[in-house]
This record gives C-alpha cells, sequence and structure tokens, in this order.
C-alpha cells in the first residue's frame, strides 16, 4: 500500500560514459531514505534484488535516494501528514 513502482524499459541512457545496458532506481520515501547509513542498508538489498533480476553487474546500476515530508505528498483529497 506504501509502495508505488514504476519501470520503463527501452530508455536510451548513458551510465559511466556508457550505453551498455543499465538501470536507474528512484526511491522516495517518507521517513526511511533519510540517513547515509539508513540509504547504505536499502542500497545493499536493492543492488543484491537487481543484480539478481536483471542480469547487470553492480556498476551498472544507480540508485537516488529522495527523502520526502508528509506534506510533499498527496493522497486521498489531502496530504499524508492529514492521514
Amino acid at each position: 500500500q506504501r509502495v508505488n513502482v514504476t519501470v520503463r524499459s527501452g530508455l536510451p541512457m548513458v551510465l559511466s560514459g556508457s550505453a551498455e545496458p543499465c538501470a536507474q532506481l528512484v526511491v522516495s520515501s517518507i521517513g526511511v531514505v533519510g540517513t547515509a547509513e539508513q540509504n547504505q542498508r536499502h542500497s545493499a538489498r536493492f543492488f543484491d534484488v537487481l543484480t539478481a533480476q536483471l542480469g547487470l553487474g553492480p556498476e551498472r546500476i544507480m540508485i537516488r535516494f529522495y527523502p520526502l515530508e508528509p506534506w510533499q505528498i498527496g493522497k486521498n483529497r489531502t496530504v499524508v501528514t492529514f492521514l
């Protein structure tokens, strides 16, 4: 209920100067991705899944973490602050 996933395949993408197959994961969350320590743990887990499922080496994957505040997410005609 609190996770949304969007997959867009087949996009032209360059990572580290190479157009070889690669992936970018963008993670945004309220209160879960706010520190380097949290993101290091998440990163390890995401890399395990992505390398296994996509068959890519870890050097071909980039993860970006975005911490959000409850007032930045709209849901059910309001914002998460009030849910």
